[in-house]
């Protein structure tokens, strides 16, 4: 605030052409309870800076319904990477200073109940009596939004994650957690649950789904425990469910269930979905190193996604397998007759570039997706082998895709090849997007080591030079 001296509630008078004019602090006679949710709009750290203005404003940022302790937010991607290569000792004092201003905001806070508490920062088990005690100060306010993301030194996976306390949550309440179903009420309006870099185990997952009445949103990332989740009942109010990089899960239930979407991305996992009609979107990245070298991940998937596949209308998968390379002609199965994608509108695939019989798997796709607009290919190359020449395959003419996604594109011969098959193949093409940015690999945000951004400067180039003019002029042509 520099050397000014704020007073809202002072009143002023001050000249101007001849007329006075009353400066007022109107915004100080606004009741609390605004001032507060327009506070809870502010990081915490400008929330905390409002305190100096006047009395009026000297406690109300302890009221404050939204507590994102987000690290991320202050020190930026850049500063974090330079973190994580830190020493161990350094980041641990680091996170300690972390832990003491968490815990010194949660005694300063004054409000009855919160909308979100958010913590994110390099933290492990060795935090886990603070953890708990904001676990339990997130209950006593009747949270509604709870997430928490302990990032590790370089998003190592390993098993010094802090572990949600369970079977026995005497300190957080009264009672074990089989018996809680009257004392969870801290947790009976949480509609967004999120554990990053969290262990926990199905079993509490499924008590959360049971006892919280209106949680819609569940994201469990890199939790080393969780083996077998089921998702099971009508009474279960979730719609969103993510499951990504939790390596040691065996099986995944979904069946007389509300969800609408549902990600997962990880090993290869016993999925298995059923009566659940209100699932319309569906993302998965499914890889394993226990595959068979001759496995068709395209006929696995989709065998295990067969109950809801005519009610999809948004599908992502990664059909991208890493033995592609070294069975060029044995994975993929001409004799495979895909299921009908009655309702699919929109359709995202990570695929290999150089695989010879890429044309014709999306030949297979476009077929069974009958009423498809939108087509995002998201490309991957094998740098370490030339281009291989894909086998031809038949155009099939398609009369409701409108827009062509290519994501990751490379100054490469066969980066082109699918993008005029395409051009060729939807009659009603109306827009053609080249997007050089590996998106799903750098989230927004995150930043690109500088040989990626590079190479992404030549495929413009590239792209400019090779597809442009090639597009016809009917289509909108987009190079990001």
């Amino acid at each position: 605030m520099g050397c000014y001296n704020y007073n809202l509630a002072k009143r002023r008078k001050t000249k101007g052409e001849g007329h006075n004019f009353v400066l007022a602090d109107r915004i100080s006679e606004l009741p609390d309870e605004i001032l507060v949710s327009i506070l809870s709009l502010l990081s915490l750290k400008e929330a905390a800076t409002t305190s100096i203005l006047s009395k009026r404003w000297q406690h109300l940022w302890a009221s404050t319904m939204t507590l994102n302790f987000d690290a991320k937010l202050d020190l930026g991607s850049s500063n974090l990477r330079h973190f994580r290569g830190l020493q161990p000792e350094i980041r641990y004092q680091e996170s300690h200073r972390y832990i003491n201003w968490v815990n010194r905001v949660l005694e300063q806070h004054k409000g009855p109940s919160i909308e979100r508490f958010r913590a994110c920062f390099d933290i492990d088990h060795r935090f886990t009596s603070s953890i708990d005690k904001w676990i339990q100060f997130a209950m006593t306010r009747r949270v509604q939004i709870l997430e928490l993301e302990f990032i590790v030194a370089f998003s190592v996976i390993y098993e010094g994650h802090y572990a949600f306390p369970y079977p026995d949550l005497k300190h957080l309440c009264p009672s074990p957690l089989h018996s809680l179903g009257h004392n969870i009420g801290g947790f009976k309006s949480l509609k967004v649950l999120s554990f990053r870099y969290v262990d926990v185990t199905g079993e509490i997952l499924e008590y959360f789904l049971f006892h919280c009445p209106v949680l819609e949103h569940l994201t469990v990332r890199a939790s080393t425990n969780l083996v077998n989740l089921r998702v099971v009942g009508s009474s279960i109010a979730l719609k969103h469910l993510a499951i990504v990089n939790c390596f040691g899960i065996k099986s995944i239930q979904i069946r007389d269930a509300n969800l609408v979407s549902f990600v997962y991305n990880g090993g290869f996992v016993n999925l298995d979905i059923s009566n659940v009609p209100l699932l319309i979107e569906v993302s998965i990245f499914e890889t394993d190193d226990d595959f068979e070298l001759d496995t068709d991940i395209i006929k696995i998937v989709l065998g295990q996604l067969s109950c809801v596949v005519s009610q999809l209308e948004i599908l992502r998968l990664d059909i991208d397998q890493p033995c592609y390379h070294l069975f060029k002609s044995k994975i993929y199965d001409k004799k495979y007759e895909f299921p009908v994608f009655a309702n699919l509108k929109h359709l995202e695939l990570i695929v290999e570039s150089d695989y010879r019989w890429l044309l014709h798997q999306l030949n297979s796709f476009i077929k069974a997706s009958p009423y498809l607009q939108r087509l995002a290919l998201k490309l991957q190359f094998q740098t370490w082998k030339c281009d291989r020449k894909l086998k031809k395959a038949a155009i099939c003419p398609h009369h409701y895709l409108k827009v062509v996604e290519i994501v990751g594109y490379r100054a490469r011969r066969l980066a082109v090849t699918p993008v005029m098959h395409l051009i060729k193949s939807a009659v009603a093409l109306e827009k053609i997007v080249i997007d050089p940015v590996r998106r799903w690999l750098y989230p927004k945000g995150m930043e690109r080591v500088l040989a990626e951004v590079k190479k992404e400067v030549k495929a413009r180039d590239h792209a400019m030079q090779h597809i442009k003019h090639k597009v016809p002029s009917t289509i909108e042509f987009v190079c990001l």
